[in-house]
């Protein structure tokens, strides 16, 4: 008989996965903490999400097991919870984990005090002891007897961790942020730069995309040759590498190796959205076609399969296939030569590294890792003909894979990650002028704005089918207002920034640490925890603060209000002193702060002004006044803006509308 535990009401496809373990799970929430209250038995907190391959592997070995469940049940009150809907319990409890284990990562085990203060915290953990780790079963043992016998040693250690966890989100005293800020995260980024295959660091290796922005607007304001050799490096790897689909478009999460040929295979909207953002902002640099192809197949693919019905883009599709990591995504040389044909067949086998042997466990990753021109050349046909029957190649054989069992789609909706893809969306559309692009995040903002809205005029977080829920988190205000701006930016209808600075002041009511400058990731009447986080760095996502300042920076330039700006520089000061430490750890709050820096002539980032449009844009509301910076003297510590009145109605139009843009092509007159 299936089992049935409280998970089966919830909307997470992740916590709908384990509904039918016989596992005890309850959703994190009063009822639970309660239980663990009155029942005295500690919370056994397992957090993890829908396309986590070990988070699978867990569930199939251990949480699906009827003997480790009655071990679960027995001794602790087990949740669980999908990362991607509580970030805010994600970030604290990943900060215990680290620090007891010294990693971290999914799926995470951690062991609680009925008052939600961590104890004991790790990751995966096999059904039997094995790896140079105890078995669940084990630790489960341990941990029960434990809190029986050592109880008020847990107690003691669990209040100062957690009073290590709160500490964290203290902040120092805010120091002025300058040019050498970026300075010094280039030549950090230089130093751990893999020159071989591109990246940073070692294996495994995650896109960078918020360095190689950084680094973009560096190279901006500083040509340099070493720059743009990390930058091109790095982008010319991934799209070349397996982490990137060359059938579909678009990346997976990360590589396990360093030359970017296995990836995990999942693919999240977050990195969709900024590699197709950072790869059109390197093709406005080098015009490099290549770049500008990978970002189009990139949205392309996200429009195709990763866009609901309703308008808003889904979040994720798993790594996992029919219970094997991979299966969907990976080829045989017999399969590629019977689906093509003998001849076609070995053409695209050549380019793409197909080979009887396989690269990865026997089976063969599609990677390009020589150029086009020199298979042409080995091949003995012309470079054209070759480019033109791989593309056909890789037709047929995406129409063969669509036939195998997909990997789970993610299908929630999350507002933060959604606000990132509009963004994307609307650079695409500014810098290759294809007019669906614009279309498709028009139709996702509408969707947003309506299903998310809350009738408090807030926002939820998340949302799957007719039910949305979890109030909104600072990443969903900044990342959506981030996006409605670029909507407007180009050419979308004015509703989209007067939204924007709905949500943004509403992000200002909730979030704002007045005597700090930095907000909190949390609303002030959100969940009480134990502790409110908030941090100033990057991560897998773009720093929330760090948006939050882009966000009232560009509705400074764009309503003249003074005020806005001098809330983004100090969200941005907050950390300065950190900044000064680990400048690459703060990507984009560094390029905030250049943003911040520019005059309105250069503020148009990685841009020609060559080659952009003087079109006005009707907004019969815009002010005649213009305000510039000098970007020599004026630092976010110490704005001085310098009025100047544009001198026709047709150059205040188009200043206030193209002076913060990003791209280098026309966008059409704005529709009313």
């Amino acid at each position: 008989m299936k089992h049935q535990n409280r998970l089966a009401s919830e909307t997470s496809p992740y916590l709908l996965q384990h509904a039918g373990n016989p596992v005890d799970w309850h959703p994190w929430g009063p009822e639970a903490l309660a239980r663990a209250q009155a029942e005295d038995k500690p919370i056994l907190l397992s957090i993890g999400y829908a396309a986590c391959h070990w988070c699978h592997v867990m569930e199939r070995e251990s949480f699906e097991n009827e003997a480790i469940a009655a071990q679960m049940n027995e001794s602790f009150v087990c949740i669980k919870v999908d990362r991607e809907e509580r970030p805010d319990l994600d970030e604290i409890y990943m900060a215990a984990t680290v620090a007891l284990s010294g990693s971290g990562g999914w799926p995470m085990t951690v062991f609680l005090t009925p008052e939600q203060q961590p104890f004991f915290a790790g990751t995966y953990f096999p059904p039997v002891d094995k790896y140079g780790r105890p078995g669940l079963p084990t630790l489960l043992q341990n941990i029960k007897e434990l809190w029986q016998s050592e109880r008020q040693t847990l107690l003691g250690q669990a209040a100062e961790l957690a009073k290590h966890i709160a500490d964290q989100a203290r902040v120092t005293a805010p120091l002025a942020i300058g040019r050498e800020a970026l300075r010094s995260a280039a030549r950090q980024l230089h130093g751990s730069y893999d020159a071989r295959y591109g990246g940073f660091g070692k294996a495994p290796k995650f896109p960078p995309s918020a360095a190689l922005s950084l680094l973009l607007r560096h190279h901006k304001n500083a040509p340099d040759p070493s720059l743009l050799e990390m930058i091109t490096g790095t982008l010319d790897g991934m799209k070349n590498g397996g982490i990137y689909d060359h059938l579909a478009g678009g990346f997976a999460r990360y590589s396990t190796d360093e030359r970017w040929l296995v990836p995990h295979f999942e693919k999240m909207l977050y990195d969709n959205a900024q590699l197709a953002s950072v790869y059109l902002e390197a093709h406005q640099v080098t015009h490099d076609p290549e770049y500008a192809r990978v970002a189009r197949e990139t949205l392309d693919y996200v429009i195709r399969e990763m866009q609901e019905p309703n308008g808003a883009y889904y979040s994720a599709t798993d790594a996992d296939s029919e219970g094997v990591e991979g299966k969907f995504f990976v080829w045989a040389l017999d399969e590629v030569l019977e689906i093509l044909g003998p001849e076609a067949g070995e053409h695209f086998a050549a380019y793409y590294d197909v080979t009887a042997k396989g690269n990865w466990e026997g089976q063969n990753v599609l990677n390009t890792p020589r150029p086009l021109m020199r298979v042409a050349d080995e091949l003995g046909i012309p470079e054209g003909v070759l480019r033109a029957e791989l593309d056909r190649s890789r037709k047929q054989l995406y129409q063969a894979r669509k036939l195998r069992v997909p990997p789970l789609l993610d299908d929630k909706i999350l507002c933060s990650w959604n606000g990132l893809m509009l963004s994307a969306m609307a650079a695409g559309y500014r810098v290759l002028g294809h007019r669906h692009y614009l279309d498709s995040a028009e139709r996702a903002a509408d969707s947003i704005l309506s299903r998310l809205g809350r009738p408090d005029g807030g926002l939820f977080h998340t949302a799957r089918g007719a039910r949305a829920h979890v109030p909104g988190f600072l990443e969903d205000y900044a990342f959506l207002c981030d996006g409605l701006i670029a909507l407007y930016e180009a050419g979308s209808p004015a509703r989209y920034l007067r939204a924007a600075e709905r949500l943004a002041q509403r992000m200002l009511a909730d979030f704002d640490d007045p005597e700090s400058g930095a907000f909190f990731n949390t609303a002030k009447d959100g969940e009480t925890l134990i502790s409110r986080p908030r941090e100033g760095n990057d991560g897998a996502l773009p720093s929330a603060n760090a948006l939050a300042a882009r966000v009232l920076s560009k509705l400074a330039a764009h309503l003249d209000k003074s005020d806005y700006r001098e809330r983004a520089s100090a969200a941005l000061r907050t950390y300065g002193k950190l900044v000064e430490r680990s400048p690459r750890s703060f990507a984009t709050s560094l390029s905030v702060v250049d943003f911040l820096l520019q005059s309105p002539s250069r503020s148009c980032s990685l841009a020609s002004l060559a080659k952009r449009a003087t079109r006005p844009c009707a907004k019969p509301w815009a002010s005649a006044i213009c305000r510039t910076r000098s970007s020599h003297t004026s630092t976010p510590a110490n704005p001085t803006p310098r009025p100047r009145r544009c001198r026709s109605a047709r150059a205040r139009a188009w200043f206030r509308a193209k002076r913060h843009s990003t791209c280098v092509r026309t966008s059409p007159a704005r529709r009313p």
